[in-house]
């Protein structure tokens, strides 16, 4: 059991301290242009070099987009630079070149009416786009933002980021460790405190506290935690994602969970599934799950 989930996700997202710093230092010396530009040199290092990605896009474009074999070359370089572009726009933002892109929103003011309903709420998001983009824009909303991340995913980055931005942010962490229990009791106290708990609903670390649906034809399992606590606390649920447009675009969409009748996380995961299959297929190249996810044997 554990070997096989060790194929799927360890709990850390893909890069490293070298490469987050030297495009942090490129944007500003550079500017983000410049940055762009050595990235599309860099990408052809990680095809060769990063073979579990690479396996995974290659799977994803052809089982999933079912691509020619000539397109699924192009769209796999084209995969990892528009990847390599969101990371670049979130050091870029948190920098204070936010003012550098233009941004659209889908049910802004829909979403701004739950968070002012003084219920707590909960958001879930997934690896696609960069939901990071929209920090700015939760501005007095962003105290009371507790975002849920594995331990060794927050641990990793962060050191370099906070010593080469000038921005800090509001939000909150909850890191999920060994001691979910602790955990639990956060988000529970949070969303009590009418503040919000946001989740990324796509990976899991534990196949045992997992829920199986469907994304793109083919059968997924997803972590039943964001699920089962979004319904048992009885809070307003928001379905959210930041993609990447043309011209240093951002757009951000909320979506409601809506239930009939009685609130059950069976229910919710379905939603939550048909939403994340539209925008993966409006938005292809920024599915950001770097392994077999739907490996689920």
């Amino acid at each position: 059991m554990a070997s096989s989930q060790a194929k799927q996700w360890s709990g850390k997202s893909r890069g490293g301290k070298f490469g987050y710093q030297f495009f942090v230092y490129t944007i500003r010396l550079l500017g983000i242009r410049c940055a762009y530009c050595f990235l599309a040199f860099i990408v052809f290092y990680f095809i060769p070099f990063a073979p579990k990605a690479t396996r995974a896009i290659w799977a994803y474009n052809r089982e999933r987009r079912k691509l020619g074999m000539m397109r699924s070359v192009w769209e796999l370089y084209c995969h990892y630079y528009v990847f390599g572009q969101t990371l670049i726009d979130k050091m870029a933002m948190q920098a204070g070149l936010a003012k550098r892109y233009r941004y659209e929103f889908d049910n802004y003011e829909r979403f701004l009416e739950i968070l002012n309903s003084g219920q707590g709420v909960v958001m879930i998001g997934a690896h696609v786009g960069c939901w990071e983009s929209g920090a700015g824009f939760f501005g007095t909303y962003g105290k009371r933002i507790n975002i849920v991340m594995f331990d060794a995913e927050h641990q990793r980055i962060k050191e370099v980021v906070e010593s080469n931005t000038s921005r800090t942010d509001d939000f909150k962490i909850i890191a999920v460790n060994q001691d979910a229990i602790g955990a639990m009791l956060e988000m529970k106290v949070a969303l009590n405190n009418g503040e919000y708990i946001c989740f990324n609903g796509d990976r899991f670390v534990n196949r045992e506290q997992t829920l199986r649906t469907e994304i793109l034809g083919g059968e997924v399992l997803l972590p039943s935690g964001p699920f089962k606590i979004a319904t048992k606390c009885r809070v307003p649920v928001i379905f959210y994602y930041a993609m990447r447009e043309r011209r240093r675009t951002y757009r951000f969409i909320f979506e409601e969970a809506i239930f009939e009748g009685r609130p059950n996380h069976e229910q919710l995961v379905a939603q939550y599934a048909a939403s994340l299959d539209r925008i993966a297929r409006k938005y292809p190249r920024q599915w950001f799950n770097f392994y077999d996810f739907w490996n689920i044997n």
